[in-house]
Order: C-alpha cells, then structure tokens, then sequence
C-alpha cells in the first residue's frame, strides 16, 4: 500500500485509449519533446473521475489528464479549472505538480487535456497507512493536516482566483449540486439518500460566509509524499476545487475517524479509529488550528461530517453510474455501487448528535496540554517552519561557500549578501523581533518552540533579527534604558541597521565571579571615562556592529559587592576603543557571528547620559538581561541536538559494519534511545522554566533558569558527541556540520556563567525552598 508513482500505472485500458502518435506530434512542436523521442504512455490505476496518464519519454516524465469518454453528468470533469487552479497555487510555491500546458483541442487525443510534471514521490492507498511505524505514520497525518490549513491560509487574491468560485452560501451550493449529481446518476431508489438530503438542507450553518479556497476532495491518498521524509510535496486531483467553507474540506479529511470499521471501500477509504499513531481527531484539529492561527473552538462539525458522508455518496453512486455506461476510469469501479446506502446510513446517525469538538473520539490529551502555545505564537511557528524549509535552509550551501572562500580575508566579517536577502524576506513576513514580547505579542513559551527551530541552522537567528548578543542588549534598552538611548540605539538595533556587542568578560581576572572585574569606570565633569580589557566580546567584528554595552566597576568602594558595577553604552567608533584581536574557538575564529573580539578601552570618553539605569545598577541588569537570553539560547541548544540526533539516525540507517547496520548494533541503538531521553528533558525543563518567567517574572525564575542552562548544554554536548561517533572521523571533518555544532555548544557551558556556578544557584535556592518546606511544617 505504500507505492511509489511509477508503481501505479498499468497498461492504457481499451475505454481510455488514444491516439500517441498525435500526441507525440502536439507536444513536439511545443517543444516538450523531440521528433526522435519514443514516447510511452501507460494509465495510473487510481483515478476514479478524470483518465490519468505517465507520459514517459527517455529523460524526461509528464502526467496527462484528460475528461473520460462518452456522455459525461453536466458539470463534471472540468480539467481546465484543475489546470487554472494548479497553475495558480504553484506559482505561490504551494505544493502541487507544475502544470506545462492545457489544450482544449478535442483533436488531439479526443478530448480536451492538461499536462503537469511528473513528481516522484510516496503515496499510501490506504488511510491506515501499513507498513510504516506508528511515529512516522503520526508525521504523516501531522504533514497532510498542515498543507490542509496552509491551503485555507491562503489569500485568494494574491492568487489571483477571485471569480474561481461563487464565495459565501458554499454549503447550500453543496447539497443542491450532490443532490443533482446523485439524482442524475442514481440507478435506484434509495431513501436514505433523499432523507439525508433534505436533512442537510433544513440544516445548512447560521454562518456560512467564511471564504478560502478548499479542495473538495482532501484525503491522503491525494497526497504525494517525500520519498524518505514525512512532508507533503504535492497535493493532487484538484477537480472539486472551488472557493467555500474550509470546514467543509477539514471535515472531510476527518471523515475516517467516524467511518465505520466494518465498511470498506476497495481498500481506499475505511476507517482509521484504533490504528496506532494515527492522531486523534482533537490532535488534528490543534495543529489545523495552530498552522492557522485560528481559535480552536469550532461550532459542532456534524453538518460537515453529515455532508462529506454524502458527497462521498454521490461520488460513489457517479462511479457505479460511469461503470454501468462503460467508461469508468478505474478497474474496481463496480464495487461503489454497493458503498452508497451504508455511507448515507451513517451519515443519518451523525445528524442524530452534536458532534462538538469536546465530544470528537480522542485519546488522552493531558501531555498536550503541557506548555501550550497561545493561537498567535502557533501561528507565527508555523510561518517560522515554513519560512525556514522554503528560505534558510537551502541556503545553508551558499553561506557555507562565502565563509569558505573568503576565510582568509577581512571580507568574511562582513555578513553574506544572501542573508541580508533573507532578513529582507523575514522582515515583509512580519517575522521580526520575535524575541521581544513587546514588540512581538509573543509569550517567552511561544518564543521558545521558535528559537527550537531557529536552533537548527547557524545563521538563522540572525535572519529574524533574533540573534545573540543583540537580543540581550534590545532586551536591556527596552527595560532600562532612558527615551533618549532608546532612539538612538535601540531604535536602529530593532530596525537591523546596527549591530551591538556586550563587554563583560576579562582576560586578567576569572570572571566566573563576575564581581572580579576592574575595568574602570571614573565620573567626569561632563560624563565617564572607561579603562580597561574586555574580551569574548562577540559580534564586535561585524563591520555593523556600532554599540557595545561595557560592565564597568565604579571608582567608590562603598556598598555590596553587588552595587559597585555599572552598565554604560559605548560606541566602538569613540577614541580609545581598540579592537585587539578575534579570539579562537577550537582553532575557529567564527566569523559567521561577528567573531569574539578581545576589546581595551583606554580613557574612553562618553556622556553622562550614557549610563544604563544609574551607577551601580550593573547586577541588577544582567539578571533582567541574562533569563530571556538563557532560554533562547537553551531551546537553540534543543534545535541543535535534534537535528544531530536525525544525522545521527540517517547514518546509523546508512552504513553497515559487521554484517548489519550500525543501528542494529545495540549500543548505538542504545545511544539513540538516550538521545532521545535527553532531548525530550531538556525541553520539557526549558519549557517549564519559560512559562515560569512568563507567570512569575525573570526573578522567580532564576532557579528554573539556572537548571536548563546546566541541562540543555550539557544534553547538546552529549547528543552531538554520539552523532560524531556514529560518524566516525567524517564526524569531526567540515564534510558534516556536526564538528561546528559541538564547538557552538560545547562553548554554551561557559557562555553566560559556567555549568559551576549555575549549580552553585541551583543549590542554594534549592536549600532555600527546603527549608521553606520545612518551616512551614512546623
């Protein structure tokens, strides 16, 4: 049941027979093919309405559907609206074949025409999806229910098929044209039809104005999927397309979940309910709601389902109908004949209750629950997912190059132009400064699932404008800092035409202690002069980079030690700042991030004004700064492990030693399942710590926050470790990304305080909340 295309076809059947040699003719003079190529043609089994056909030429494939022969039901089998509604949807990079050519010619082959491009890919027969795991089967429900809400996501002018369709009024629309349809190819009485018709129309929606643009005929079997991944890379048969209520073709799609398990349509459609993976009905609509960003509370689907149950009984009944005049399209047509009474049975049974989505067959769905996203950052995930497969991460190659290229030149800290391209892209998405709740709208738990994603390419953060240390210092200004620094820098930082360094780390003090530091900061007349060396200080060679927050101490001994340092802005063009030198991490001076610069300042001058809050507030700062940035940087961490351990898993799958597969061997199938342990903690734990900052602030946090910044790098580390020994040397060579991803990650443990200190905390609130407990118990 899991077929790639080619394996469909079978030999033209003698109904649907036409003329090649004239085929051959028309597409050799549009330059489709040449006068020499033998042209091959056989017939896809599936298929019930429009003939369809592989065209085969020796380079190059093409895909035929033409109308069926004979007297066709009126209305029917309008291959140019399929022809005019692909044409649109590819040129909006929706997946669907491209279409080459529509002819309306009968001459040619005998009747009117269209020709797409051959996609080569997985399709499943059977909604139950054997053969495949109960994971994989998960992702493929999940893959086939996003392209369903990206289609009804879709603006219909942007298309530019305004006029496709008839727009508001789609459900009586419906039940008129089946109910024609049926009537027209009923070759029985059956009063569960009639009964189930006039029930529909008594019962058409309050509300029926929400216009998109629907399929009409939405299962799995439609879909083409990636050969090795569970992503949908066309979506077929686009003959009941129109313009209508998406809840129509949403309800469709569901439609096996009611199916009853003892009706069975030539293995086709049957019913999905217990088969493990498959996702509950609750599930679907989440994610269909999510991709949307649209609120998940929907009005009873009973209509919708009682409708799908008919359509598919009037499909069935035109099926029979062509059957019995002799030019149905597929061999197995004369099975539907029996489908229709059964079908219009159930769908009677379904008018009998509110099919509400609280009362929808559904499984546990407490883990669900658990760190929910609000419907906006849902939303703007899915943009971001799709942003990044359609934008980022085909030009991983591209970047790779730049750096390769001019890795001895002054030119590699300038930032690609490619990725300025994207940053243009990003921002016209509306996906910019996601990082900032303020700006943004979006919770630190509806960032969080973001910067997961961002985590799996090294310079996507940087084309949302969510890139570190930026986002700290944004984060710094927004909170503290005064109308004035506000315009001035923070102002062009959110705008991207600046870029900022933070100065806090020293090379001639251990700045694990962060009250170590001595880099002076003395009052003036008129402002501040800063003295001293800084260094780890990344992005500072990024010729962008205009700003740099410098942690100074001041010159008055009074006080905590926690009240003697200061946060000042100084621009890296003021006399006295000197850019020393890029630092290396594991021999690598990572320029794609600006590098990380060893900066002196030598009596620096800057105004008063420049201060961040007021003297001696430094501390007090860096703790607002350092919770968000922990978490961002955490759930990166999270992104980075999971595309190690999906490397780790495709080599493993790939290579053999010892007579079997490297997962085969149970250490590595051991490693695997830690992997997953880990991965699955650590975000659990980051998520949890997020939904705290945003219930409890940045303070009552910092416990949460200090344990996923020891959890997260520490499982990243590991992860990526076992993936570059599943690899073996080719691990730790630049062929494969995993030797950079450990030098990003293992430098995590020290960035932001070392793995000790953040125990340290960790144990010290721990004990503080104990003895809490304890007290109260008493």
């Amino acid at each position: 049941n899991i077929s790639i295309m080619e394996d469909l076809t079978t030999p033209v059947r003698p109904q649907h027979k036409f003329n090649v040699l004239s085929l051959h003719r028309y597409l050799s003079a549009k330059s489709l093919v040449s006068d020499n190529d033998r042209l091959t043609v056989r017939q896809y089994s599936s298929g019930q309405s429009n003939p369809t056909f592989l065209i085969q030429t020796p380079s190059k494939g093409y895909v035929l559907r033409k109308k069926p022969p004979g007297e066709l039901l009126p209305g029917a089998h309008k291959v140019d609206r399929e022809y005019r509604v692909q044409k649109a949807l590819f040129s909006a990079g929706f997946p669907v074949p491209q279409p080459i050519l529509h002819c309306t010619d009968v001459e040619v082959i005998g009747t009117e025409f269209y020709l797409m491009d051959h996609v080569k890919g997985r399709t499943f027969r059977d909604l139950r999806l054997p053969g495949v795991s109960p994971a994989e089967r998960s992702a493929l429900y999940v893959a086939a229910v996003e392209v369903l809400a990206k289609l009804h996501s879709l603006g219909l002018a942007s298309l530019n098929l305004e006029g496709y369709g008839r727009g508001p009024g789609y459900c009586r629309r419906q039940v008129v044209t089946w109910t024609k349809q049926y009537t027209a190819a009923a070759h029985r009485d059956i009063p569960a039809m009639n009964q189930l018709s006039d029930w529909l129309m008594k019962n058409l929606p309050a509300s029926d104005n929400e216009v998109t643009l629907v399929h009409g005929d939405f299962r799995i079997d439609n879909l083409i999927f990636h050969p090795t991944e569970a992503r949908v890379i066309a979506l077929l048969d686009w003959e009941l397309s129109t313009t209508g209520q998406p809840l129509a073709d949403l309800a469709y799609f569901l439609m096996p979940h009611y199916w009853p398990i003892n009706l069975d349509i030539s293995g086709t459609m049957g019913s999905v309910k217990g088969i493990e993976g498959i996702p509950p009905v609750q599930d679907l609509l989440s994610i269909y709601c999510r991709c949307r960003g649209i609120s998940s509370e929907f009005p009873p689907l009973n209509f919708y389902l009682a409708l799908s149950f008919f359509k598919m009984a009037g499909i069935a009944q035109g099926i029979y109908a062509r059957y019995l005049l002799g030019n149905a399209s597929a061999t197995n047509a004369a099975v539907f004949g029996s489908c229709v009474e059964p079908l219009a049975q159930v769908a009677l049974q379904l008018t009998q209750r509110s099919v509400a989505v609280m009362n929808m067959p559904q499984t546990d769905t407490t883990k669900d629950a658990l760190f929910l996203q609000t419907a906006k950052g849902q939303a703007v995930l899915q943009q971001v997912k799709d942003f990044m497969r359609q934008y980022v991460l085909p030009a991983q190659q591209e970047v790779a190059e730049y750096y390769s290229k001019h890795a001895q030149s002054p030119q590699r800290w300038q930032t690609p132009q490619i990725i300025e391209d994207l940053k243009v892209k990003a921002r016209e998405a509306g996906l910019w400064n996601l990082f900032l709740p303020s700006v943004s709208g979006l919770s630190q738990l509806d960032y969080a699932y973001i910067a997961e994603e961002t985590g799996r390419c090294l310079f996507a953060p940087d084309v949302f404008n969510c890139q570190a240390p930026d986002t700290g210092n944004m984060e710094v200004l927004h909170m503290f800092g005064s109308k004035e620094q506000k315009k001035t820098w923070l102002e062009p930082l959110l705008q991207g035409e600046i870029r900022s360094c933070f100065c806090m780390t020293e090379p001639d003090v251990a700045s694990s202690d962060a009250t170590n530091m001595e880099c002076s900061l003395r009052r003036t007349k008129d402002g501040y002069v800063i003295n001293g060396k800084k260094w780890w200080s990344s992005g500072a060679g990024n010729p962008k980079c205009k700003v740099a927050i410098v942690m100074c101490r001041g010159s008055s001994p009074d006080g905590s030690r926690y009240s003697q340092h200061s946060m000042i802005l100084v621009p890296l063009d003021a006399a006295g700042v000197k850019l020393i030198r890029p630092l290396t991490v594991f021999g690598q001076d990572d320029a794609i991030h600006g590098g990380h610069f060893e900066v002196h300042f030598e009596n620096v001058h800057v105004p008063a004004s420049n201060i961040i809050l007021g003297e001696g507030r430094g501390f007090e700062i860096a703790q607002g700064r350092l919770g968000p940035g922990r978490l961002h940087h955490c759930m990166r961490a999270v992104g980075t492990a999971e595309l190690a351990l999906e490397l780790l898993c495709q080599r493993a799958a790939s290579r053999r030693t010892f007579g079997k597969h490297l997962y085969q061997h149970e250490v590595v199938a051991h490693w695997i399942a830690e992997c997953r342990l880990m991965i699955d903690q650590a975000r659990l734990l980051t998520l949890h710590a997020a939904h705290a900052v945003d219930t409890l602030g940045n303070q009552a946090a910092r416990k949460q926050v200090a344990m996923i910044k020891v959890a997260a790098a520490r499982m990243a580390c590991k992860v990526v470790d076992l993936a570059i020994q599943v690899y073996g040397a080719a691990g730790v060579s630049g062929d494969f990304p995993l030797a950079q991803m450990y030098m990003n990650l293992r430098t995590l443990r020290l960035a932001d305080g070392p793995d000790e200190v953040h125990l340290s905390s960790i144990a010290r609130f721990e004990l503080r909340d104990q003895m809490k407990a304890a007290q109260a118990k008493l």
